[in-house]
């Protein structure tokens, strides 16, 4: 078995997989399943839920990062492959991937039952609140949680609300979605002993680890007063006491993502929040974000959304 985890470690981690991408190889040879729209993940998020059964099968899935969020209720067994590990399961677990870390999960036993759901950041996370104080936080650090059969039909109840939900006409539908899958968590929370935690088993994990944390630390930006302190690759390195070079090679080989990559996209979802949620014009916004010229900062707001932030306002 620990051969293919060597094998894996070969697989170069490309660019993380969009929802475009998951959706088109999800619906290979499941006509059935259609590709939603997915042109308003910027401003509203996007989830979906779906059963296990019928589309896992035991070839392995790519070992890459996904672009998004993913909760699996897994009934069966096999094995998630990390950077620095793998983790067996077997009979019913909860599985819980983010778009930090590249994974991939690989079916042992023939059936294969259980539920996901798959979202966005900007889907489940409210605007005054950082990442690192949300509930989804709290299960970075422990993919695999066991599930005991007494706990099996309660969250498999859960995901069943879920399907219903998603294909009902009410008009608060998205925000009861979002109660469930905090209703999953805090079923995975209760399973998690308190003095539990995942030990880094390398210096690029624990560097890497370090600075998302200290990214996370300098939002949401809540006042016009607050600017924006760390705003390149040098300053978190500076602040970590590392050499940059070796804070990008770290960022790089645990989350297949450059330093700058993600805090670019760190200020744009900001950005994104500022313009959407409070009345600031948009040099306030700009000076924030650590851009001393509003000019500057259309310009990186449009190659990171395709927009101005006049029009997507």
């Amino acid at each position: 078995m620990r051969s293919k985890v060597k094998n894996l470690e070969l697989y170069a981690v490309k660019k993380a997989e969009s929802l475009q991408e998951f959706y088109e190889r999800f619906t290979i040879g499941h006509p059935g399943v259609s590709i939603p729209r997915l042109d308003m993940i910027a401003d509203i998020g996007h989830f979906n839920v779906f059963k296990r059964s019928g589309f896992c099968s035991v070839s392995p899935a790519p070992y890459n990062r996904r672009d998004y969020y993913k909760i699996s209720l897994v009934i069966g067994t096999g094995i998630l492959y990390y950077p620095d590990q793998q983790i067996n399961v077997d009979g019913c677990a909860l599985l819980f991937t983010n778009p930090n870390i590249p994974y991939s999960w690989e079916g042992i036993s023939e059936e294969q039952s259980g539920y996901f759901c798959l979202f966005t950041e900007n889907f489940i996370r409210k605007r005054n609140e950082s990442f690192r104080e949300s509930l989804l936080s709290k299960t970075q650090d422990i993919p695999v949680i066991p599930i005991s059969a007494e706990q099996e039909p309660v969250i498999s109840e859960i995901f069943q609300k879920m399907m219903v939900e998603m294909d009902s006409d009410y008009v608060y539908k998205f925000d009861l979605l979002r109660n469930y899958v905090h209703l999953l968590v805090h079923e995975a929370l209760k399973n998690q002993p308190a003095d539990v935690h995942l030990k880094h088993t390398n210096a690029s994990t624990r560097i890497a680890s370090q600075f998302i944390e200290l990214l996370e630390r300098q939002f949401p930006i809540d006042s016009t007063d607050r600017i924006l302190e760390l705003k390149t690759a040098h300053d978190f390195a500076a602040k970590l006491s590392v050499h940059v070079n070796h804070l990008n090679h770290a960022v790089k080989e645990v989350t297949g993502k450059t330093t700058s990559e993600h805090i670019a996209r760190r200020i744009s979802n900001e950005a994104i929040a500022l313009l959407k949620y409070t009345e600031w014009n948009i040099s306030e916004i700009a000076y924030c974000l650590g851009f001393e010229y509003p000019a500057n900062f259309n310009i990186f707001f449009k190659k990171q959304t395709q927009y101005t932030p006049k029009s997507f306002r």
